[in-house]
């Protein structure tokens, strides 16, 4: 059976997600961050060397990243599902998105996060910061005005790669004036498969709020 190693209010939410939507049987094995330094703890590096969630045991095999994870489940689990024709438009904005989400997305929030912490050394980057956290809302909302999901009219795993940047983005007020993004989340919030995924993943900061 697939072990899904998975920690708190983290991008592996999505992994579970993902299991929820296809009817996959899966168990969790759980993790919590530290509280003092928000990290990963030290036990993650028995399953991989990166020491971060997700990691994906199915078997023999190890996983790790949630994109590649995603491409792993429906490849071998998906029957077709979540995952568009080849050689279509839509297959190539799947994986565009599939990229596009930790390799251009999540950057400029990170650099929001991590330089918070400095306090005034960190205010000549600041206007790069949101620049950056702007132009990629500025495209994630061209894109969905056109489409109803991230690659085409219908829900695929760029959805579930896509949610999490998302959701930190409302959690953090900068979805205020990017209607369709903010339409998008809620909807996604209100599928069973992500509701059953919460049930099960336990604390998670990002998701709906009553």
């Amino acid at each position: 059976m697939i072990t899904v190693h998975h920690l708190n209010n983290s991008r592996s939410q999505r992994i579970l997600w993902l299991l929820e939507e296809l009817g996959v049987d899966y168990e969790i094995r759980h993790y919590e961050r530290d509280p003092d330094t928000n990290r990963a703890p030290a036990e993650l590096k028995a399953i991989h060397p990166l020491g971060k969630s997700p990691v994906l045991e199915d078997g023999d095999q190890i996983v790790a990243e949630t994109g590649a994870i995603i491409v792993y489940i429906l490849d071998k689990y998906g029957n077709g599902r979540l995952r568009p024709k080849d050689d279509t438009q839509d297959y190539f904005d799947y994986v565009h998105f599939l990229h596009f989400a930790e390799g251009s997305a999540m950057l400029p929030f990170l650099l929001s996060l991590y330089t918070g912490y400095l306090g005034d050394a960190a205010a000549p980057l600041q206007p790069l910061i949101l620049a950056e956290i702007k132009g990629v809302l500025d495209y994630c909302e061209y894109r969905l005005i056109r489409n109803e999901y991230f690659a085409g009219s219908k829900l695929t795993g760029a959805d579930i790669q896509m949610i999490f940047p998302l959701e930190a983005a409302k959690a953090r007020g900068r979805l205020i004036g990017f209607d369709a993004c903010t339409a998008f989340v809620e909807r996604i919030h209100k599928r069973p498969a992500y509701l059953r995924a919460l049930e099960r993943g336990g604390d998670y900061a990002y998701g709906p709020r009553e």
